[in-house]
């Protein structure tokens, strides 16, 4: 009988990875690009949905880069009279996203990169399901405590050295 292949997509909760990286000590900017390149060269990543709040016509540019990096962007589904009167949470719409395509796929394996506790019991329900690859924390210092009862094979934290010199983004001249 044939093995079948795997394949790992990415969830990404877009604004926890810029807020958990430059939070200080040690702020510092990512380069989706190399983000991306160190997703699928590290764990094989196929497919990087990038979780946003609501689209705002001055974050264009901001979008572009996303999508030129090599994500796929997710919008939450707002009411236009909230816009602005409320924070874009994407944790339920990354959570269904999941289970969605755990029920339609059986070959494939999640990787996560958000410190919010909010995804602890999806995270355990998927180690049980045998589906899971990886939380990625944007920040070591500030991820939610309730992770500490997951063994350490299943995270890692974007902040430490030899990832962080990975993705810094680079500066370039004045």
């Amino acid at each position: 009988m044939k093995k079948t292949e795997r394949t790992t997509v990415a969830y990404v909760d877009g604004q926890n990875l810029i807020m958990g990286v430059r939070q200080e000590p040690g702020s510092w900017d990512i380069d989706l690009g190399r983000f991306r390149r160190y997703l699928c060269e590290k764990y094989g990543v196929a497919r990087a949905y990038y979780f946003l709040g609501y689209r705002r016509k001055e974050y264009t540019k901001m979008y572009k880069y996303i999508r030129d990096s090599g994500f796929e962007i997710v919008f939450k589904d707002h009411s236009f009279e909230m816009v602005g009167k409320k924070k874009g949470n994407v944790d339920s719409d990354i959570i269904l996203h999941i289970m969605k395509l755990l029920y339609q796929d059986h070959t494939i394996d999640f990787l996560l990169v958000s410190g919010d506790g909010d995804f602890k019991p999806l995270v355990e329900f998927l180690i049980q399901e045998g589906r899971f690859i990886k939380v990625l924390f944007p920040n070591g210092k500030f991820a939610s405590s309730l992770y500490k009862k997951i063994r350490g094979r299943y995270f890692a934290s974007l902040d430490e050295p030899s990832i962080l010199k990975k993705l810094r983004k680079i500066k370039r001249g004045p």
